[in-house]
C-alpha cells in the first residue's frame, strides 16, 4: 500500500501558511463571539434605554403632549421603535405639518416639529380660537391674542377662502391688520372690512383681498401725515377720510382725496 506524504509538512513554507490560515479563522470566530456578547450584554444594560428625549419646534402644545403623542417613554429600549413610523404617528396630528424623528447616539432620540403657522383667531363671542394655516381652529383656551381676528367666519368654507387670501398677502402688509369681518348681510358676495393698526378701515371683498391688499403701503404712502380715513377696495381703490364720512375733525386739508387706480 502507497504512504501518503503530506506536502505541506516537507516544505516549511506551506506549513506555516496553514498555520496563519487556521489561525486567522480563530481570531474571525472569536471576533464573532465578542460581538455577539457585547450586543447580548449592551441589551440588557440601562444603555440601550432611552435616556433622553428631546423635542425642538413645540409652540402651539407643549413637550410633554406631543411626548406622549409620539408613545415614546424614558427607559423604552432603543431598539423597540422605528424612527419613521413615529414620525408618521405625530404627523397625524391636525396641527402638525411635518415631523422628524431620530436616534442621537446609543441613548437619546431627538424630534423636531414644524407646526402649522397661526393665521390669527376667529372670534367666538365670548372666547376666541387659535386658527393655523390649513384652516384648523384649534379648541384649546387661548390667554393672549397677538394677532388678527376673525369675525363671523365660523362656516369652514369661508374661512379656508379667507386663509387662501391671507396666505398670499405680503407678510408686512398682513402684520398691519388687527381685525378682519365679514359682513353678514353680503354672504354671496363675501364682503368684508378690515381695521388696520394704524387707524385705517378696509373694505374689500375676499376674493380680490389679498390682490388689493399688497397695494396698502402706496396707497397709505399718499396720504398726509395722521390722516385717517376709509379705504374701499371692493372695485377700484379709493381714500375718504373720516371727517368726510363721518364728520370727524381732521387734519389736513378739507376735501382732501387720494385715489390709486390698479395697474
Amino acid at each position: 500500500m502507497d504512504k501518503v506524504i503530506d506536502i505541506e509538512e516537507r516544505i516549511p513554507s506551506l506549513r506555516e501558511r496553514r498555520k496563519k490560515r487556521t489561525n486567522r479563522k480563530f481570531v474571525a470566530l472569536l471576533l464573532i463571539f465578542l460581538t455577539l456578547l457585547a450586543v447580548l450584554l449592551y441589551s440588557q444594560s440601562k444603555y440601550s434605554e432611552i435616556q433622553t428625549i428631546t423635542i425642538k419646534g413645540a409652540v402651539l402644545f407643549d413637550q410633554k403632549s406631543y411626548q406622549a403623542a409620539s408613545g415614546l417613554a424614558i427607559g423604552d429600549s432603543m431598539w423597540s421603535f422605528d424612527a419613521g413610523t413615529v414620525a408618521q404617528q405625530l404627523e397625524k396630528l391636525e396641527w402638525v405639518e411635518e415631523s422628524t424623528v431620530k436616534k442621537n447616539w446609543l441613548t437619546g432620540v431627538e424630534i423636531d416639529l414644524k407646526e402649522y403657522v397661526q393665521m390669527g383667531y376667529l372670534d367666538r363671542g365670548n372666547s376666541y380660537q387659535i386658527v393655523l394655516s390649513n384652516n384648523l381652529a384649534l379648541d384649546q383656551p387661548v390667554t393672549n391674542v397677538d394677532g388678527p381676528i376673525y369675525s363671523n367666519f365660523e362656516n369652514e368654507k369661508i374661512r379656508e377662502k379667507l386663509i387662501d387670501q391671507l396666505t398670499d398677502i405680503d407678510p408686512e402688509v398682513l402684520q398691519l391688520i388687527s381685525q378682519i369681518i365679514l359682513d353678514p348681510e353680503q354672504k354671496d358676495a363675501d364682503y368684508v372690512t378690515l381695521y388696520m393698526n394704524d387707524g385705517n378701515e378696509v373694505r374689500g371683498i375676499l376674493s380680490t383681498l389679498a390682490e388689493k391688499m399688497n397695494y396698502y403701503p402706496s396707497v397709505i404712502a399718499q396720504l398726509e401725515d395722521d390722516q385717517q380715513g376709509i379705504i374701499d377696495m371692493e372695485v377700484g381703490i379709493f381714500f375718504r377720510s373720516y371727517a368726510d364720512v363721518y364728520g370727524f375733525a381732521k387734519e389736513g386739508p378739507e376735501d382732501e382725496e387720494t385715489e390709486e387706480e390698479q395697474p
